[in-house]
């Protein structure tokens, strides 16, 4: 009698726990997906690890990596970077794999003097080689709530987004002879630091101590994404599928996608490496001439 009465207790409850798992599942942990690497209790894991919180002062800045790699997958991080007078703090958040030939997606977030816009700085190394930077303003104020910076990398290309908006495409164009990450599986990276000496105005406007510690916020974390793990991908099975939850291995750019992207291009790029011909006497590089 006493087993039949837990047993129906049980079923009552069970809707609860499969809720409850659905919720933490897909809202992101950020205890169960990442570790805080360094910083000395500058980072840290708060609200139900729900929000993860990096902060620097003139001692130390502070950062975190993700537990799993990954080899291809739709990263979404929501960031509130630091407020007032930022000069001299870079905020990273990136993904990269190891060693000397390593592949790597970038947005690094250049601060600046009260008033004046964040530089959203991104790069592409791909083999090892990188000077592949293009730079934007935003068109909001990043630091006063939470936007989501996004990072699609599949066979086709690696898509970079802003609150689902795309601001710039690195397409795959090995077929001419440019290297295209797509054999190092990647952690996701973030730090804050201090990077007076060239993150702001080149270096000309230092970092403010007496406004630290500076703090930026990071929330609603979602993968989805190949799980590389002892030389295995998660999505080996099933890259080919046709499922939704792997739709994005396939996603490109449709024409709505291309025309915002053009508009973010168009008003909000500051630099393009692939414009640079003083940088690049001896001629732009392939993918830049590509049509």
């Amino acid at each position: 009698m006493a087993s039949t009465t837990s047993l129906s207790f049980f079923l009552l409850l069970l809707p609860l726990f499969v809720s409850l798992y659905v919720v933490l599942t897909s809202a992101g942990n950020f205890n169960q997906d990442f570790e805080i690497t360094w910083g000395d209790g500058r980072a840290k894991i708060l609200n139900n690890n729900n929000l993860l919180t990096l902060s620097l002062d003139k001692f130390s800045g502070s950062g975190f990596q993700s537990k799993h790699e990954y080899l291809y997958g739709k990263i979404d991080m929501q960031l509130k970077l630091v407020p007032g007078n930022s000069a001299g703090t870079v905020t990273a958040y990136y993904m990269s794999s190891k060693g000397s030939n390593w592949d790597e997606i970038d947005f690094e977030f250049l601060g600046n003097l009260s008033g004046d816009p964040y530089i959203l700085h991104t790069n592409v190394f791909s083999q090892g080689k990188g000077n592949r930077e293009q730079q934007f303003y935003l068109w909001f104020d990043p630091t006063a709530d939470f936007h989501t910076y996004s990072i699609l990398w599949n066979p086709q290309h690696i898509l970079f987004s802003v609150d689902g908006t795309p601001i710039r495409e690195f397409k795959n164009l090995e077929s001419i002879g440019v290297p295209f990450p797509k054999n190092q599986a990647m952690r996701i990276y973030s730090s804050l630091w201090n990077a007076d000496n060239w993150a702001t105005r080149g270096g000309l406007i230092k970092t403010d101590w007496s406004k630290a510690p500076f703090t930026a916020s990071y929330r609603n974390f979602n993968a989805n994404a190949c799980v590389w793990s002892g030389g295995k991908s998660s999505c080996k099975s099933n890259s080919h599928s046709s499922s939704s939850s792997s739709a994005w291995l396939r996603q490109e750019l449709d024409s709505s996608g291309q025309q915002r992207l053009r508009w973010v291009q168009k008003n909000y790029m500051i630099y393009n490496y692939c414009i640079d011909k003083k940088r690049f006497p001896q001629g732009l590089p392939l993918e830049c001439t590509s049509s």
